[in-house]
């Protein structure tokens, strides 16, 4: 049976020995990892699921370590895979509230409806999120998800709003 399979995440690297590794979050839910939590990677096409067994904060990544996997021998081969999840998995939202899935490929348009370009990107560099905008000519745009520039977003009808503040296209 085929599964929808959202990304959360990337092994970026192994930490120590005992089998930990370094994960490049891209989940703002903080109970992603916590141990007892599934996960799965991919490896020939096919998904295979990982249990948290430990997870730790060490700096700006996530450090988790995968049930039946404690030596640094037996994840070395997971870098660079991405960790995903099923839909089934997915947590439910609050209103006005968005997955990232839901946002990357929406067309974007000003208010005066002048098509920017296409979502591509979410960056989550501090206070918000920055959505970057591929443009179909010229450099990509980068638009901060805040009130003030974001106005409406249509999921079903994959459209953005936004009012650009001055210099914001410039």
């Amino acid at each position: 049976m085929e599964h929808k399979m959202f990304n959360v995440g990337k092994i970026v690297n192994t930490h120590g020995i005992k089998g930990e590794v370094k994960i490049y979050r891209i989940s703002d839910f903080e109970e992603r990892f916590e141990p007892g939590e599934s996960v799965y990677i991919m490896k020939d096409d096919k998904p295979i699921k990982l249990t948290i067994a430990t997870h730790r904060l060490h700096k700006s990544f996530d450090l988790v370590q995968f049930k039946g996997y404690e030596n640094i021998n037996l994840v070395e081969s997971l870098k660079g895979c991405e960790l995903k999840i099923r839909e089934e998995q997915l947590t439910d939202l609050n209103e006005n509230e968005y997955y990232y899935h839901e946002i990357i490929g929406c067309k974007v348009y000003t208010t005066d409806d002048r098509k920017l370009g296409e979502i591509k990107e979410i960056l989550s560099p501090g206070a918000n999120d920055v959505w970057v905008i591929k443009q179909e000519k010229g450099k990509d745009i980068l638009i901060p998800y805040i009130d003030d520039v974001v106005k409406e977003i249509d999921i079903d009808a994959e459209k953005v709003v936004i009012e650009p503040m001055e210099g914001l296209l410039d």
